[in-house]
Formats: structure tokens, C-alpha cells, sequence
């Protein structure tokens, strides 16, 4: 697929992948959203990749929200199937099997602080800053930010940021627990690749079930505790926990094969 609004690339086996409408401070449009698909299925197809670095085009934004001008005259049916499209990408890019870090280079406000939040790890630059201003607009987050934003911060603080709309720079973000990293713009993909390829060199089964056992803990249809216990079991039973366990004893680098 051609990308209209995405840049693309592979850097050691890292699936980068940029927000490119720089004019629109890198806003999320219904065509993004569907290129965003695509391009974060390649993870899921290629196993070769270690994982996604998303970012922004420039140092002003990360994705400075969606793009309002195709919200006005959205029937209510319109809205859901929106946010509908918007909540399978985004689950995607949650439940990805490898890392995925949103390297923050600017702006997240809105639907861009709904992207870098449905990231396993988000790492801000010295530009970046945080927000839902959408009840600004009579609306609110449509893309998952009310359950995220409430599972990294907690509920108080998430109160706050979504009944006031206010912003909050990388420092604070960082306080809250909503930022991992602190960085700076001129090294963030650096840091971003240093961190998939320090979790490439685990067991990537392994990396695997932690992924889906920490998002168990918030899917209401799911006992975490007990998907804990089949997740660890099957662990238990690959080729790579033996080989883990050997080099433990054996005082070397484990060499696993994903297996």
C-alpha cells in the first residue's frame, strides 16, 4: 500500500513508523487511521521485526489530535462507526505482540495522546505535551482515552484532565506515571530503538504473554489472575524457557529462538 500520510521504514529490524501531514500538525484523518492498520499489521505478519517506533514529522507535533474538520456534521451513526475504526486500530496496536513505543516529539493532544497512550511504552521528548481538550469542543475522547488515560494515571487525576481539557508537558506526564521516559527530540528514536532491542534479546514468547497478561488485568471478561497461571504454564513448556534456564545455570547469554 501506498502511504499518503505515513512514512515507513525498517531500522534494524524496527518497524518505524511517522506521522507525515507536518502541515496538520500531524493530525489523525479517517485515511491516516486506515494506513496506521496497515502498517501496524506488519507486525503482527512479519516476525522478523522486533517491533514499532511511532512518531511525528517534525518537533511541533506528535499528533496534535484528530482532524475536527471531518467531526462537523457527523450524524450520531457516523460518530460511533468513527470511533468504532478508531478503537479496532488502536486495540491493534495494544495487543501487538512486541513492543510498541511512541517516541513523543511534540504536541499529543486528543486522538494523539489516545494513539501514544494505546502504546505498550511511551517516551517524551523536551517538546512533548499531553492532553484531552475535547469536552473544549462539546465532545470527548472517542478513541479509548477516557478507559487508558484512567488505567495509567488513575482515576482522580484522570478526572481532572478530562473535565478541565488542560495540557501537561513531558515533566508532569512523567510524575503521573502516563510517560515512561524522559528524553530529547534530537536522540528519541535512538532511545526508542535501544529499548525495543534490549526487549528484542528476551524470550519473545515470553514478551508475548506479558503483553497479554498485563491487558488481561483490564478486560472485564477475562480473570487476569487465572490467564496469569495458562500464560506461565505455556511459558513453562516452550523450548526457550529450557534454553533460559540452562544458560542461567550454565552463567551465559541465552539464545532463544521464539519457541
Amino acid at each position: 500500500m501506498e502511504f499518503n500520510h505515513l512514512l515507513v521504514t525498517v531500522d534494524e529490524e524496527v518497524l518505524v513508523i511517522t506521522i507525515n501531514r507536518e502541515n496538520k500538525m500531524n493530525a489523525l484523518c479517517r485515511e491516516l487511521i486506515t494506513e496506521l492498520r496497515v502498517a501496524v499489521q506488519r507486525l503482527y505478519d512479519e516476525p522478523e521485526l522486533k517491533g514499532i517506533i511511532i512518531t511525528g514529522k517534525g518537533d511541533k507535533a506528535f499528533a496534535a489530535g484528530a482532524d475536527i474538520a471531518e467531526f462537523i456534521g457527523l450524524s450520531e451513526e457516523d460518530a460511533k462507526q468513527l470511533a468504532t475504526a478508531g478503537h479496532e486500530v488502536f486495540n491493534m496496536i495494544e495487543n501487538a505482540p512486541k513492543p510498541v513505543i511512541a517516541a513523543v516529539n511534540g504536541f499529543a493532544l486528543g486522538g494523539g495522546c489516545e494513539l501514544a497512550m494505546a502504546c505498550h511504552i511511551r517516551i517524551a521528548g523536551e517538546y512533548a505535551k499531553f492532553g484531552q481538550p475535547e469536552v473544549n469542543l462539546g465532545i470527548i475522547p472517542g478513541y479509548g482515552g477516557t478507559q487508558r488515560l484512567t488505567q495509567l494515571i488513575g482515576k482522580g487525576r484522570a478526572f481532572e484532565l478530562l473535565m478541565t481539557g488542560k495540557m501537561i508537558n513531558g515533566a508532569e506526564a512523567y510524575r503521573m506515571g502516563l510517560v515512561n521516559q524522559l528524553g530529547h527530540n534530537e536522540n528519541l528514536l535512538e532511545t526508542a530503538n535501544e529499548m525495543i532491542q534490549l526487549i528484542a534479546a528476551k524470550a519473545p514468547v515470553a514478551i508475548a504473554k506479558v503483553i497479554e497478561s498485563v491487558n488481561a488485568a483490564f478486560n472485564n471478561e477475562v480473570n487476569g489472575l487465572a490467564f496469569e497461571i495458562g500464560a506461565f504454564a505455556h511459558c513453562a513448556a516452550t523450548e526457550d524457557f529450557k534454553e533460559g534456564a540452562a544458560a542461567f545455570t550454565e552463567k551465559r547469554k541465552a539464545k532463544f529462538q521464539g519457541k
